[in-house]
């Protein structure tokens, strides 16, 4: 694979939605810009109406199309049906390079690469796990099961990306140290998300927003919600998103009668939610790295966080600002502050978006991927499971070209 050579690119991720989607898209289409050819290959199953909107956005630059297919999240016996069907698909996409993305994903891309390779085609098999089966307990049952398998898959695997320091020691911790070449690379955002967000006329004090499921921690946001309101703040707030709880938290919130102080929205785009509350409230119990902090950091938004994941290394510096999860009081206390201190709050978001700007780029993240593509089609590289590389974005950015390290 030569430097320059135009690649044929297959992105591969059971539900195209949230975060895994957003880097997915950005990715792709940061490649197709690039000039090569890129498709996708997602469950059908989790397409509502608003991720089909953004797949329809991604369609043009996609020159080997989109392809769908339904896909059980847990290992399921349909998993058959459904790899002989992704088989056949990447088979016709001629790909130089199979991207897996979320574990189902990383699982079929590394059986069917390695399937392809038998049949006389030779794509690499990259696999990042944007948290995945590494949020499970390894002393559980199913979590034993699927760090098992992830090791074993490391024998079908070229290259290991993962999207922050702390899913990298998560991986090594659950799973093994790798034994593949891995490295870091930061989730990447444009330069206009960089500017900050026109307030609405009309504000509430607070907005989640996000999926609703338990790991991201509604039910901490509503709970601390209503400890503010039985202390006698005046309060208001925003839910943003959708999920196969979403039921479960709205009567939540009816049953501490707080119906009245949080509206619930259907999913819509960041920056039109942030421009309708104060500051923004991500209570998670685990993430990787999300991108919905990412994008409220760019955008000057006051944020109360959770200390989990790759969160930390967003704030450096300022992590001593993020709360500990599961903790209600002290997730109200962090918004109390929001309330009585919306100036200082303020200016600390303004300077977190200037430190933040230099090390998350969708363009320094783009071109650090295509990097660890040609890497691993090196000859004499590939076959060399030694080498195990965790290279920070930072790092790459020293090794780029000073216009696109600036």
């Amino acid at each position: 694979m030569a430097s320059g050579e135009r690649l044929r690119i297959v992105h591969c991720v059971r539900a195209p939605i949230g975060g895994i989607y957003r880097h997915i898209a950005d990715l792709a289409s940061e490649q197709a810009k690039a000039g090569h050819h890129v498709g996708l290959i997602c469950d059908s199953n989790t397409i509502g109406r608003f991720e089909a909107g953004l797949i329809d956005q991604l369609r043009p630059f996609l020159e080997l199309g989109i392809e769908t297919l339904p896909m059980e999240r847990e290992i399921h016996i349909s998993d058959l049906k459904a790899g002989t069907t992704v088989f056949g698909m990447a088979r016709a996409m001629r790909a130089d390079v199979l991207h897996g993305h979320g574990s189902k994903g990383g699982a079929f891309v590394r059986i069917i690469g390695t399937l392809l390779r038998l049949a006389g085609q030779k794509p690499l098999r990259i696999y990042c796990p944007h948290g995945g089966s590494l949020h499970y307990d390894a002393r559980s049952t199913k979590g034993r099961i699927l760090f098992g398998l992830e090791r074993l898959f490391e024998f079908f695997t070229d290259r290991l990306i993962f999207v922050s320091a702390y899913e990298r020691d998560e991986y090594s911790g659950k799973v093994g140290v790798p034994r593949v070449p891995a490295e870091v690379v930061y989730n990447g955002l444009a330069p206009a998300e960089f500017e900050p967000v026109v307030a609405a006329p009309v504000q509430r004090d607070f907005l989640y927003i996000g999926m609703l499921r338990a790991i991201k921690g509604p039910d901490v946001f509503i709970r601390a919600v209503k400890e503010l309101r039985d202390d006698g703040t005046a309060i208001t707030a925003h839910m943003v998103g959708d999920g196969p709880e979403r039921e479960d938290y709205k009567q939540l919130t009816a049953d501490l009668g707080l119906s009245d102080i949080i509206r619930f929205h259907d999913q819509m785009p960041a920056r039109e939610a942030f421009s309708q509350a104060r500051t923004i409230v991500v209570p998670s119990r685990g993430e990787s790295m999300p991108y919905i902090v990412l994008e409220a950091v760019a955008a000057q938004m006051p944020i109360v966080a959770t200390c989990v994941g790759g969160i930390p290394e967003i704030f450096m510096d300022d992590s001593e600002r993020l709360v500990p999860p599961d903790d209600v009081d002290a997730l109200a206390a962090a918004m109390r502050r929001a309330l009585d201190a919306p100036d200082a709050m303020r200016e600390e978001a303004r300077v977190r978006a200037n430190q933040l700007s230099g090390r998350f780029s969708v363009a320094i993240m783009a071109e650090s991927v295509e990097s660890i593509y040609r890497d691993a089609s090196s000859p004499g590289r590939q076959s060399n499971p030694d080498r195990h590389r965790q290279r920070s974005t930072s790092e790459a950015v020293r090794s780029l070209p000073r216009e696109h390290a600036s």
